[in-house]
């Protein structure tokens, strides 16, 4: 069943160049059982500024991403944790930056 579930989500998302990201968040007892939101930073991939994404400045590699187009950014997300969730549950959702590469997240929620 599990990789049924990972090729649909490939095709609703899509697998080229997609970046996993895995995290870990504690919550309360109290929490879990009312539901909260949770801040969490998200390191992404996006289109380097200095540059365009073309890696090259006139005829010199671009020094703001070493050539590569890409700079390193990351993205202050609210994850909503569910009123009754469980310890151990894994929460999943997609963020990118604008025309930047999309990063696959995964959430597990631990109940302290």
């Amino acid at each position: 069943m599990g990789a049924v579930v990972e090729r649909m989500r490939d095709e609703l998302v899509g697998s080229e160049e997609v970046t996993p990201h895995n995290a870990a968040i504690s919550v309360s007892r109290r929490d879990a059982y009312s539901g909260v939101t949770v801040p969490i930073d998200v390191p992404l991939r996006a289109t380097c500024d200095q540059c365009g994404g073309r890696g090259e400045t006139w005829a010199e590699p671009c020094a703001g991403c070493d050539g590569s187009g890409e700079q390193a950014t990351s993205r202050q997300v609210r994850v909503l944790v569910p009123a009754g969730v469980s310890d151990g549950t894994r929460l999943r959702f997609v963020v990118s930056a604008p025309h930047g590469v999309p990063t696959r997240v995964e959430v597990t929620v631990l109940v302290a």
